[in-house]
């Protein structure tokens, strides 16, 4: 898997790049992100730490904000990992608040009483800043669901089985209280070791990736 993942991180290093504040009308609506973090490295070049798509049709600039700009970490799985690890690092009791979803009105009447909101809004502005100010990311098209979905996992499966790819000691992850993040060196805890791409699958891969 290493030769694969070193092919795959000087792909996406030669691809177009996008930082906070990104124009979304240059982001396709159907694809994968991948995301780049500021001071992790791996085969020469800045290191891949996470791999995303989405569901819905025309859904991935929603998805990127979601991630970068809305502030509710239960609508984004990376944002509510990245608060954990952030809490976990500052030792900060609202840790075990901070894993309540408060999606749904049932959810809301049942926990809600538990939260201090202003607490929790100031954790979702430090996330935010994180994430603003630390990662950057690629995207290419892909328009079919199920194309996507395969992609991805085929992707995250090869980073993960590179033995040459690992995060550094002073990685936000290594205080996530999630044992995959820990040991993937990824923001992922999903598709870790699946079926990792082949040499056709990295074709493909360099016909959409610009």
């Amino acid at each position: 898997m290493s030769k694969t993942c070193a092919d795959l991180h000087k792909l996406f290093s030669k691809a177009k790049r996008f930082r906070f504040p990104f124009d979304e009308k240059k982001i396709p609506q159907n694809g994968i992100y991948i995301l780049f973090e500021k001071g992790e490295k791996a085969h020469g070049g800045e290191r891949i730490v996470r791999v995303g798509t989405h569901t819905g049709t025309d859904q991935l600039r929603s998805r990127l904000k979601q991630h970068f700009t809305n502030e509710n970490k239960d609508r984004s799985i990376f944002r509510k990992n990245i608060g954990r690890a952030l809490l976990s690092r500052d030792k900060d009791n609202f840790a075990k608040h901070w894993e309540l979803d408060l999606t749904t009105r049932e959810a809301k009447k049942k926990h809600g009483h538990r939260i201090d909101f202003e607490k929790q809004k100031e954790i979702e502005k430090k996330v935010t800043s994180h994430i603003q100010k630390n990662f950057s990311f690629v995207v290419f098209e892909v328009k079919n669901k199920n194309e996507r979905l395969t992609l991805e996992l085929k992707i995250i499966s090869t980073i993960n089985q590179c033995k040459d790819c690992r995060q550094s000691k002073t990685w936000l992850g290594n205080f996530s209280p999630k044992e995959k993040i820990r040991r993937s060196g990824l923001w992922l805890v999903n598709e870790l070791f699946k079926t990792p791409l082949n040499s056709e699958d990295f074709q493909k891969l360099k016909v959409v990736v610009k």
